[in-house]
C-alpha cells in the first residue's frame, strides 16, 4: 500500500490549510515580536505521524502562504519552504524514536518540549541562512542585516516553541487516545 494514502493526503491538506489560517489570522503582536500558531499543525503531525507527513504539511503549508502573502513565485521560493519543513523533520524524527520505545513523545513533556526547542533553534539556524542565500541572490546582502537580529530570532523562536509545545503535547496525546495517530 502506497504510504499516502487518500486518508494522508487528506490530512497533510487539512494541517496545511490549518497552517495557512493559523499563520494569517490567529497573531500576537507586540512592537517587532509576532507571535504565531502556525507551527501548531506541523509539531502536532510531527508528533502523530512522523517526518515526513509533517514536512509535507509544512512545504505545502508555507508554499501557499509564500502565494498568497505577496512574494508569489521567486527564484528562493523554494528555500523559504524549507524552515518549516526543518521543524517538522527534527520533531517527527524524535517522536518516531520515541514511538519505536513504546513510549509517545508527548507522554514526557520534558522531553517533548527540550525537542520543540531544538526543533525552534534549528528552524532559525536555517530561516538564518536562507535569508543570507535570497539577500546574496537579490543583491542586497550584509552581514549586520543577516545576522543583526540572530538572537533576537533565536530567542522568539524558543518563546513560540515552549507556546506551542504547551498545546501541542496534550493536543497530540488526546488525539493518540482517540485513535487518529499511526500506532
Amino acid at each position: 500500500m502506497s504510504r499516502f494514502s487518500t486518508k494522508t493526503l487528506c490530512r497533510v491538506a487539512m494541517l496545511a490549510a490549518l497552517y495557512v489560517l493559523l499563520n494569517n489570522t490567529v497573531a500576537i503582536r507586540a512592537g517587532n515580536l509576532r507571535i504565531t500558531f502556525a507551527s501548531l499543525p506541523v509539531v502536532v503531525s510531527a508528533l502523530l505521524f512522523g517526518p515526513l507527513e509533517s514536512a509535507v504539511t509544512a512545504l505545502l503549508g508555507e508554499f501557499i502562504n509564500q502565494l498568497i502573502g505577496g512574494y508569489g513565485i521567486t527564484a528562493t521560493t523554494a528555500l523559504w519552504l524549507i524552515p518549516p519543513a526543518v521543524r517538522g523533520v527534527v520533531i517527527g524524527a524524535a517522536a518516531l524514536r520515541c514511538r519505536r520505545t513504546g513510549r509517545p513523545l508527548e507522554s514526557r513533556p520534558a522531553a517533548g518540549y527540550a525537542v520543540c526547542v531544538l526543533a525552534a533553534l534549528c528552524t532559525t539556524v536555517s530561516n538564518t541562512a536562507v535569508i543570507a542565500v535570497d539577500a546574496w541572490v537579490y543583491g542586497y546582502y550584509s552581514r549586520a542585516y543577516v545576522f543583526g537580529e540572530l538572537l533576537y530570532r533565536l530567542g522568539t523562536g524558543v518563546l513560540i516553541a515552549v507556546i506551542i509545545a504547551t498545546a501541542a503535547l496534550p493536543l497530540a496525546g488526546l488525539l493518540r487516545r482517540q485513535g487518529l495517530a499511526r500506532a
